[in-house]
C-alpha cells in the first residue's frame, strides 16, 4: 500500500470517517454498494453501510473463482495429530460451500437463522461457517473445549434449530469424544434443537449410530434404512420429534452429499454473520454480535494495512475456529482477500517437537504467522536455544504477529532473535474482532517498543480515562476506552440485548465504550496495554470468568465461601488459582479436595480453564461492604506492590494470606 504516512491515515480516518470508509469499501464486491458509511440515528448504538447489500460467501470465495484463480489454494487443511494434509482451491472450497449451504437449507434453515458449529479444527468448520454466511443464516462457532453447561447456555442463548458437530477432536495424547457431550448439552438446554448434523471421524467411541438410533430420524446414519419419502412418514417423525423433544440425527457426509448446491443469498450490511460468546460475567453468556458488511470491510482492511497479505500469499494464523481470531485471521480475512489460508489441527509443540510452526512455515511457503504469545513460551521452554529454526528454511515468511494475551519483552526478544523478522504485537478483543492497535506494516512500518502494540488502528479513537471519566496526559495508565463511534467491524451490540450492550461497555464512561483493560500512551501516541481491570482470567489467550469458575467451586458441600484469581503464569500467561474457605467442622484432606473442585470446574467450564491449584484458607480479605479484595491478593501473589483500599474489614487477613498467596517468596 502507498500513500500518505500512517499517521496522516489515521487523522483521516477520525476526522473524514465517511469518506474514509467508503474508500475502504471499494475493496468488497456490493450487490448494493453502499453510500453512507454511518447511520448513528440509534446512538449509541451504531450501524455501518446502512443502505448497502452483499453476500460474504461470495465474496470470500465466487469473485475469486470469476476472477480466473480458481485453481489457486484457498484452504490448506494440515492435521499434525492424523498426518494428512489437504488442499482445497477456491473452485472447490466454492463447491463445497455450496453443497453445505444446500443442506443447511434442506434442513429448513434460512437467512437469520442461528446455527452452532461445534467442530474441532478440520475442514468442516470454515466450510460450515462460510455456508451459513452464503445462505444468511447466523453461525455461533463454540469452542470443542467447553463443557455441556457452557454449550447449553449457547445453545438457549442462540436458539438455533441446527447442530453442527463431529464424533471427536483429536489432541496430542487423547481423543476428545464431542457426542456425549452434545448429548448432555441438548438435555439441559431448554430451547430444542431440531437437527444435529455429525461429521464421522475414526477412531472415536461414541459414534452417529448410537445417539442417530433413540433420535427421530436416523434415516441417513450410516447402516439405517433409506429415508422415508411418503407424507405419511414425515407426518409420523414430525409426530415422534414434537412428543420426546428428540433431535434429529443426521450424517454430514451423506445429507451433504443429497443436497443441492446453494447460491449466495443478498443481505443487508447490517444484518448479523455470526454472534460469538464471551465470558466477562456469572449467568447468560455474552453474544457478541459481528455484522455483515462491517466485517468485510474491516477484514479486507486489516489483511493489507496490518498483515501485508494478499492474493496468493499465505497466512497461517495458529488459533482455533471457536475463537476470534480464527473467525477473522484464518477464515473471513483472508479469503477476502484471496490469499491462502491454513488450517493447522495440532500444537506448537509436542506434534511431534517445537519446531511445528518452522515445519508448516517451509512447507506452505507461508509469508504471515499468527500466534499467541503463550505458543511462543510453549516452544521457548521446548527450545531455549531455537535450534529447530535451523531445521527449516523460513524464508518466505515476512512477520510474525501476536496476540491474545500480553507480549512480555523476553518472549519478544527471543522470538525476535531467532526468527529475525519483525515480531508485530497487535491488541484487540472479541469485541472489537480486529486490532484495536497494531504496526500497520502494509502501510508503514513504524518502529517496535517492546511491550507496546503500537499505535490505534483506522477508527479507533483511544483515550486514557481515570476513574471518573477524565482524559489522562501522556504516560499515565488507567482505563483504555475508544471514543465513540467505534470503525466498521466491531460489534454493533450483544444478542438480542441492546441495553445489556450498553450497560456493558457504554455506561461506565458515557461516550466511550469501555475497554476492561489499563494501560497508557506514551508521548508518541504508542499504547501500552497492562492488563485487566475486570476479574476475567486470561488462560492462553482464553478469557475465562472468574465468577463462573467460583460458582463452580462455590457448589462443593465442604465450601463455605471462595475467590478465584488469575496469577502469573510463565507459560499461558495467567493460570486460575483457587482460595477456599471451609464450612465449620468441615476436616476435608486439602488434596483431595483440589482433585474435587479441579474435577468440578473441569465438568462445568471444560478442560480449557486449566484449574489446578487450590488453596484452603482461614477467610477472605474483603472491604466492609464484602467485596473480595480479588487485585490485591493478585498483586501480592504476583510480587507487585499491592494497593490495600481503605475500607478493608480486617487487614491481618491479608498478613496471614501472605505466605499462602506467595509460598516460595
Amino acid at each position: 500500500m502507498t500513500g500518505p504516512s500512517y499517521r496522516e491515515l489515521h487523522a483521516r480516518s477520525l476526522a473524514e470517517r465517511e469518506e474514509f470508509w467508503l474508500d475502504a469499501a471499494d475493496q468488497i464486491h456490493w450487490d448494493r454498494a453502499p453510500e453512507r458509511a454511518l447511520d448513528d440515528s440509534a446512538a449509541p448504538i451504531y450501524r455501518w453501510f446502512p443502505d448497502a447489500r452483499l453476500n460474504l460467501s461470495y465474496n470470500c470465495l465466487d469473485r475469486h473463482v470469476e476472477a480466473g484463480r480458481g485453481d489457486q489454494t484457498a484452504l490448506i487443511y494440515d492435521s499434525a495429530v492424523t498426518g494428512t494434509v489437504h488442499r482445497y482451491s477456491y473452485a472447490e472450497l466454492t463447491a463445497e460451500v455450496a453443497q453445505c449451504a444446500g443442506m443447511l437449507t434442506e434442513l429448513g434453515v434460512g437467512a437469520g437463522d442461528r446455527v452452532i458449529i461445534y467442530l474441532p479444527m478440520i475442514p468442516q468448520a470454515p466450510i460450515a461457517m462460510l455456508a451459513c454466511a452464503r445462505i444468511g443464516a447466523v453461525h455461533s462457532v463454540v469452542f470443542g473445549g467447553f463443557a455441556a453447561k457452557e454449550l447449553a447456555s449457547r445453545i438457549d442463548d442462540a436458539s438455533p434449530d441446527v447442530l453442527l458437530t463431529a464424533t471427536g477432536g483429536i489432541e496430542p495424547t487423547r481423543k476428545v469424544e464431542y457426542l456425549p457431550t452434545v448429548a448432555e448439552a441438548l438435555r439441559l438446554a431448554t430451547h430444542r434443537v431440531r437437527h444435529v448434523v455429525v461429521q464421522e471421524r475414526e477412531g472415536f467411541v461414541h459414534g452417529l449410530q448410537e445417539f442417530a438410533s433413540g433420535s427421530a430420524d436416523a434415516s441417513d446414519a450410516p447402516g439405517s434404512a433409506a429415508p422415508a419419502d411418503s407424507a405419511a412418514d414425515q407426518a409420523s417423525a414430525a409426530s415422534t420429534e414434537s412428543a420426546d423433544r428428540t433431535a434429529a440425527w443426521h450424517d454430514w457426509a451423506a445429507r451433504s452429499a443429497q443436497a443441492q448446491p446453494a447460491a449466495p443469498v443478498t443481505v443487508r450490511a447490517t444484518d448479523p454473520l455470526y454472534i460469538l460468546y464471551t465470558s466477562g460475567t456469572t449467568g447468560r453468556p455474552k453474544g457478541v454480535v459481528r455484522d455483515q458488511g462491517g466485517t468485510a470491510v474491516a477484514l479486507s482492511w486489516s489483511m493489507q494495512a496490518i498483515y501485508d497479505v494478499g492474493p496468493g500469499e499465505t497466512m497461517f494464523t495458529a488459533s482455533d475456529v471457536g475463537w476470534v481470531v480464527g473467525h477473522s485471521f484464518i477464515v473471513y480475512g483472508p479469503l477476502l482477500v484471496g490469499a491462502t489460508t491454513v488450517l493447522y489441527e495440532g500444537k506448537p509443540v509436542g506434534t511431534p517437537d517445537a519446531g511445528a510452526f518452522w515445519r508448516m512455515i517451509q512447507q506452505h511457503r507461508v509469508t504471515a504467522l499468527f500466534t499467541a504469545p503463550t505458543a511462543l513460551r510453549a516452544i521457548r521452554k521446548t527450545d531455549p536455544e531455537a535450534a529447530l529454526v535451523a531445521d527449516y528454511d523460513i524464508s518466505s515468511l515476512r512477520h510474525l504477529y501476536a496476540a491474545g494475551e500480553r507480549l512480555d519483552p523476553v518472549t519478544q526478544r527471543w522470538i525476535t532473535e531467532a526468527l529475525q523478522v519483525p515480531v508485530i504485537d497487535n491488541w484487540w478483543q472479541t469485541e472489537t474482532g480486529w486490532p484495536i492497535a497494531a504496526n500497520p506494516v502494509g502501510i508503514e512500518a513504524l518502529a517496535v517498543k517492546e511491550g507496546s502494540a503500537t499505535l490505534p488502528m483506522a477508527g479507533y479513537d483511544v483515550v486514557i480515562l481515570d476513574a471518573t471519566g477524565e482524559e489522562l496526559p501522556p504516560g499515565e495508565e488507567g482505563n483504555i476506552a475508544l471514543r465513540l463511534p467505534m470503525p466498521p467491524g466491531t460489534l454493533p451490540t450483544l444478542w438480542g440485548d441492546d441495553q445489556r450492550y450498553i450497560d456493558s461497555y457504554l455506561a461506565a464512561f458515557p461516550g466511550f465504550y469501555a475497554t476492561g483493560d489499563s494501560g497508557y500512551l506514551d508521548s508518541e501516541g504508542y499504547l501500552f496495554v497492562m492488563g485487566r481491570t475486570d476479574d476475567v482470567i486470561n488462560v492462553a489467550g482464553h478469557r475465562l470468568s472468574a465468577g463462573a469458575i467460583e460458582a463452580v467451586v462455590a457448589s462443593h458441600p465442604a465450601v463455605a465461601e471462595c475467590a478465584v484469581i488469575g496469577l502469573q503464569d510463565e507459560l499461558k500467561g495467567q493460570r486460575a488459582s483457587g482460595f477456599v474457605v471451609l464450612k465449620s467442622g468441615r476436616t476435608d484432606d486439602p488434596k483431595t479436595l483440589q482433585a474435587e473442585l479441579t474435577a468440578l470446574v473441569r465438568r462445568d467450564i471444560g478442560p480449557v480453564a486449566d484449574f489446578k491449584t487450590v488453596a484452603v484458607v482461614a477467610a477472605l480479605p474483603k472491604t466492609r461492604s464484602g467485596k473480595i479484595l480479588r487485585k490485591t491478593m493478585r498483586q501480592i501473589a504476583d510480587g507487585e506492590q499491592a494497593r490495600v483500599p481503605s475500607t478493608i474489614e480486617d487487614a491481618s487477613v491479608l498478613d496471614d494470606l501472605i505466605p499462602v498467596l506467595r509460598p516460595r517468596r
